[in-house]
C-alpha cells in the first residue's frame, strides 16, 4: 500500500468514477445560460478526486494544493458537488460493507478516546474575560461555585446533568 493516500489503484479509481459519473448532476430549478453541453469541458475526475485526497490527508489549504492535481477552485468546487451528492457517505458505506465480508466487523463493540491536557496558555493568571488579566480572585470564585455545586449534589453522576 502505498504511503501517499491520495494515489488510488485502477479498480478503486473506476468505482469511485461510476459513483461521480451517476451521483453529479446539474440542479433542475436554476437556470442555465448555455445547454447542458456547452461550454468548457470538464476536466478528469481522476486528478481532481486524488487532489481532494490529498487535501483531506495532509490538511493543507486548498489554495496550496499541487498544480499536479488541477486548479484548487475546480477541486473545491468538486469536493462540494460530491459532498452534496453524498459520494463520500456512499463511499464510506461500501468501504465498510465491504471489509465486513471480507474480515468482519464487530458491530456491538464501541470505543471511545480523547485526551485532557493543561492550557497553553493563561491559567491562573486569567480571569473571566481579557480584563480580569492578574486578578486571581476571579478564578477562584469560580472555583469555590464549582465546589459548592459539587458538593450540594447528592451523586456524582448527577453533576452532569443539569
Amino acid at each position: 500500500m502505498s504511503h501517499q493516500p491520495w494515489i488510488l489503484t485502477e479498480a478503486l479509481l473506476n468505482r469511485i468514477e461510476t459513483l461521480l459519473s451517476t451521483g453529479i448532476t446539474r440542479k433542475r430549478r436554476r437556470k442555465y445560460k448555455r445547454k447542458p453541453g456547452g461550454g468548457r469541458k470538464r476536466v478528469d475526475n481522476r486528478p481532481i478526486f486524488a487532489g481532494i485526497l490529498y487535501v483531506l490527508s495532509t490538511g493543507c489549504q486548498w489554495q496550496a494544493i499541487p498544480r499536479e492535481f488541477g486548479s484548487p477552485s475546480t477541486i473545491l468546487r468538486r469536493f462540494q458537488e460530491c459532498r452534496d451528492a453524498v459520494i463520500f457517505l456512499t463511499l464510506w458505506k461500501d468501504g465498510l460493507s465491504e471489509y465486513d465480508e471480507l474480515q468482519g466487523i464487530v458491530w456491538d463493540w464501541q470505543s471511545i478516546d480523547g485526551a485532557m491536557i493543561k492550557a497553553p496558555l493563561g491559567g491562573g493568571t486569567t480571569g473571566r474575560d481579557p480584563t480580569d488579566r492578574g486578578k486571581k480572585e476571579a478564578n477562584v470564585t469560580f472555583w469555590l461555585k464549582v465546589v459548592a455545586f459539587r458538593s450540594a449534589s447528592s451523586s456524582p453522576a448527577r453533576m452532569f446533568t443539569m
